[in-house]
């Protein structure tokens, strides 16, 4: 008999004898076996740390040695001079004085005179807004430095909410060096007033950030309204969503568009918001972060942000932090991204250090991801850049996960070949064709000459809807191109019911006749957004797009001018950031051909004029039951007809 089976004998009696004494035996110990179980196996990630322990104490070869570099150190904003960073496989081992390493290296590579920074990490980003898939995204951002990305993934979560986790994560599981990091859309829907392809409460918020340690928490808060007025038909799901992240131990984002004075920024950190990418001032900014917000500074307002912080005697730095947040690839060529954000910090008076810090620890850590992420020490993913000029964010060579994957701005690998299946390629699914007579807008009196219609335009913040008087034609309220009025119309591509709102509009669009403008990538719920001058030319429009399974479509005298295709969730081309951006290129060019509203040229703000979050007021979506015309107040509930 084993000597722990005997014990467990030994004292059982005793308890018996204890019991029938009336003693207390709450004090004994009992001593069991252990359960027989099968062998515990490890997982891939742990046995490479395993590994990594030997090559860090020189027991095991290491795969590569950056040698005599000068190591940026985050955590105290100094520099470790003449060091090397020795790599096992993706993850650092060892940092330390240059020749002291105590063992050897497959591959050992000269950095003398280069700066060592860690890789750059995108807080706050939507890939969608990218127009390119995440694999050609890494082919975009990885020469300019950028090696993860905490994405924002409210647009593709709109489309298809089951599949949105497992979208992120594919490309990096299928070779892609560009490390994603989701976080949950939570305007998922994004009001309580529309439904697209995805929902998101207490249950799906929680099991996706517990079940996936890369699942970061939850995507920038949105609807204001909903978060602070119980009344709000929205209240009830996001603060599900909201708790749901807290239980789960997640990150909430936040989205904080107009918020300025002290009241409504304290609100907005009581309820549990931790960042903004909203801010358009300076001392605005100041006051969020003075109560505890993570700042994602965009461009062009670090600028004054900087100088600002400066001024106000900032000895702190780790809650400032730089995005692109939405960045076509066309705009991307010119500007770059988190390169041009460090030197214009830097310009602007940030110190060297806190800027490259700004863009890897300061992001990683707010987002609790600071362990795999953000920093060159032993333990995270080994990613390095090279760079030769701090000032002007000279990189020379970037590496992601231990490997060389760019030099000189060029990136050296294949983007993968990922076999997206149907719920990634075919989202477009309106259910019939599209006709010119779903266009028309009646007048309310067949006789009437002319009638009171409302006119909506991009952005709009006014409290009252703008109206103007149209004529009437055999009962048809008509356009007025000499006032710019024209129409716009949403199109449901997710029930394949057909269904779609329509009304006037202004500010944005083609003038020529028989003109349009169409997109499936229409922020934030990503129905269809159509605008023309025609009826039959929107039609058009809608159907090139849904022949297309996604994208924008330009439409001259009912023709197609021309087009890019995004096929993946209608938001994304399956193809590289270049190609992707010439095809921009040549649709601007032959937009040229158009006369333009305001003389803007191209309608590259087609894509958010019928975007759905506060401070936006008067919106058309689908009709429903509760909202007929689809004219919509989202911030008050109030409804009016288009036309009466």
């Amino acid at each position: 008999m084993k000597t722990i089976t005997k014990r467990n004998l030994l004292t059982w009696a005793l308890r018996a004898l204890l019991q029938a004494c009336l003693l207390p035996v709450s004090a004994l110990a009992v001593y069991v076996d252990m359960p027989e179980r099968p062998p515990f196996e490890f997982s891939e990630d742990m046995q490479a740390r395993q590994h990594t322990v030997l090559v860090a104490l020189g027991k095991a070869e290491a795969d590569l040695l950056i040698k005599d570099v000068n190591v940026l150190d985050v955590f105290s904003l100094t520099w470790m001079e003449h060091s090397d960073i020795v790599i096992s496989g993706q993850l650092v081992a060892w940092v330390g004085p240059t020749g002291t390493y105590p063992g050897t290296a497959l591959k050992t590579v000269d950095g003398r005179g280069r700066y060592a920074v860690p890789g750059f990490g995108e807080s706050h980003k939507h890939i969608e807004s990218s127009l390119i898939s995440p694999e050609y995204e890494a082919e975009m951002v990885l020469p300019l430095g950028n090696t993860w990305t905490a994405e924002a993934t409210h647009e593709f979560s709109n489309v298809d909410g089951g599949h949105n986790v497992e979208f992120w994560l594919k490309p990096h599981q299928e070779g892609s060096p560009l490390k994603l990091f989701p976080a949950l859309g939570s305007a998922t829907p994004t009001t309580e007033y529309e439904r697209g392809g995805g929902y998101y409460g207490y249950d799906e918020i929680y099991s996706m950030i517990h079940d996936n340690p890369w699942v970061v928490g939850l995507g920038e808060v949105m609807d204001w309204p909903a978060v602070w007025d119980p009344e709000n038909p929205g209240y009830q799901r996001i603060w599900e969503n909201i708790q749901a992240t807290f239980d789960a131990r997640g990150v909430i984002e936040g989205h904080g568009g107009g918020m300025t004075t002290i009241d409504a920024i304290s609100a907005f950190a009581a309820a549990g918001l931790s960042s903004d990418h909203e801010t358009r001032l300076a001392h605005e900014a100041w006051k969020k972060m003075q109560r505890g917000i993570f700042l994602q500074i965009r461009n062009p307002n670090i600028t004054n942000s900087i100088a600002y912080f400066i001024e106000q005697g900032i000895k702190d730095w780790s809650n400032v932090s730089f995005v692109t947040d939405d960045r076509d690839p066309y705009v991307t060529a010119q500007m770059g991204t988190l390169n041009n954000d460090v030197v214009t910090a830097i310009e602007a008076g940030m110190p060297v250090e806190a800027a490259y810090a700004a863009v890897s620890f300061y992001p990683a850590r707010h987002h609790r991801i600071d362990h795999l992420v953000g920093s060159i020490a032993p333990g995270r993913f080994a990613d390095v850049l090279l760079v030769s000029d701090l000032k002007q964010c000279a990189i020379d060579e970037v590496y992601a996960n231990g490997a060389l994957v760019a030099k000189d701005g060029e990136y050296l690998l294949e983007a993968p070949e990922i076999a997206w299946p149907e719920w990634a390629t075919k989202t477009i699914n309106i259910g019939r064709d599209i006709v010119a007579e779903d266009f028309i807008i009646r007048s309310p009196d067949p006789d009437a000459t002319e009638v009171t219609a409302a006119i909506q335009g991009p952005f709009y913040t006014k409290a009252e809807q703008d109206v103007a008087m149209l004529p009437v034609v055999d009962g048809i309220v008509q356009r007025d191109p000499s006032r710019a009025i024209i129409k716009v119309a949403t199109v449901d591509r997710y029930s394949e019911q057909g269904r779609l709102g329509k009304m006037f509009w202004t500010g944005l669009g083609p003038l020529d006749p028989d003109s349009a403008i169409a997109t499936s990538q229409s922020h934030d719920l990503h129905n269809i957004t159509v605008i023309g001058t025609s009826d039959e030319a929107m039609a058009v429009a809608v159907n090139m797009l849904a022949e297309l399974q996604g994208g924008m479509v330009l439409v001259k005298d009912n023709k197609v001018l021309g087009y890019v295709q995004m096929e993946i969730g209608g938001l994304m081309a399956d193809r590289p950031a270049k190609v992707v951006a010439k095809e921009l290129e040549t649709l601007y060019e032959a937009a040229d051909q158009v006369e333009w509203i305001n003389n803007t040229g191209f309608a590259k703000g087609v894509r958010y004029c019928l975007i759905t979050c506060s401070p936006f007021t008067w919106r058309l979506i689908i009709p429903t039951e509760e909202v007929p015309s689809g004219l919509i107040n989202l911030v008050t509930g109030e409804t009016m007809p288009i036309v009466k």
